[in-house]
This record gives structure tokens, C-alpha cells and sequence, in this order.
């Protein structure tokens, strides 16, 4: 089962219920940091292919962005579901904010190669070392799963969710047996 980002949904509850984001919006948020290519995870047929080695790239240049406080570069990254109809300048303020108030720091991540799914929905798996004030202060692990769409001919990060149960054991199967 996967579950949002607990720390993102306090920092985004306020915003949200005055009804200035959309609900889902910024789901992929918080995650920084790089470390050496990974080796791929295990996944029933999975479709690896030149475009989905240029969505795991466009998730590792997001979380590269995103690590650096470089808004603007990661607002050409998001989908426009993402962007909730903000332009570039009211998204990269709520981001910001957002990384702010939660005081997150990405210490590492690890960006494994995209598996395009049927659907033609890009599914990154991401290794994420990072901590925040509310929820994981330690620095903690933790298992994400990017969804990433075509728009406009280009991977677009659509959403991002913690990767539990058996999508953490499907998408990270040497981390699953630790």
C-alpha cells in the first residue's frame, strides 16, 4: 500500500484547505540528495527502455533540484497537475515555504531505473535519506515510488508516494529482505 509522505501532509494541510492546492498536489516533495547509480529492482514484465532511462533521470535531475532549493529548475520538472494552475514564481514560493517549515534536509537519495508500466506511466523507485521536524527527525530510510506521466513529449513527475508492503517489497526487493 502506499501512503503519502506524512510530514508533507501537515506542511500542505493549511494551503489546502483554503483551497489554494488541489488535493495531491506536491506529493513528491522533500527528497534530495545523490549517491552512486543503483542496481535495478526486480518487477513482474517490466518495459525498461531509452524513455524510461530519461524518466529516472528526470526524477534524479527533480530530486537534484529540489535538494538545492533550485525551485524553478524542479517547476519544469512537475506535471501540471503538480503545478496547480500556480505559475512558476507562486509554485517555487509554496515550495519554499514548504521546505522551510518543515526544515528538510535531504542527505542522499538513490534513483533506480524507471519501469514504464502498461498504463505508459513511468514507476521510479527512490531511496531517500532525509529528514524533517516532524516526522523524521532521525534521517531515517524511506521507500518512494515516483509516478511520472509524458506531457508535452516529456517524463513529468506526477506524484510521489512511500512505498510499503508489497509495493516496497515488488519495487525494492534486496531492501525488503533487510
Amino acid at each position: 500500500m502506499n501512503t503519502l509522505r506524512p510530514w508533507l501532509i501537515v506542511a500542505l494541510s493549511i494551503p489546502l484547505l483554503l483551497g489554494a492546492l488541489p488535493v495531491g498536489a506536491f506529493e513528491d516533495l522533500g527528497k534530495d540528495v545523490v549517491t552512486a547509480p543503483a542496481v535495478a529492482p526486480a518487477a513482474p514484465s517490466p518495459r525498461v527502455t531509452a524513455t524510461a532511462e530519461a524518466a529516472d533521470q528526470v526524477v534524479r535531475a527533480y530530486l537534484t533540484a529540489m535538494q538545492a532549493h533550485d525551485f524553478a529548475a524542479a517547476y519544469k520538472l512537475v506535471s501540471t497537475t503538480l503545478r496547480a494552475g500556480k505559475s512558476e514564481e507562486e509554485w517555487c514560493k509554496d515550495q519554499q515555504y514548504i521546505m522551510q517549515m518543515g526544515e528538510v534536509k535531504i542527505i542522499e537519495f538513490k534513483v533506480y531505473p524507471a519501469i514504464v508500466g502498461a498504463d505508459g506511466i513511468a514507476r521510479v523507485p527512490n531511496l531517500l535519506k532525509s529528514q524533517d521536524k516532524y516526522l523524521n527527525q532521525l534521517g531515517l530510510d524511506e521507500h518512494e515510488l515516483y509516478e511520472l506521466i509524458q506531457e508535452g513529449g516529456a517524463w513529468r513527475v506526477d506524484q510521489q508516494t512511500l512505498a510499503e508492503g508489497a509495493d516496497r517489497a515488488k519495487y525494492f526487493p534486496a531492501e525488503s529482505a533487510k
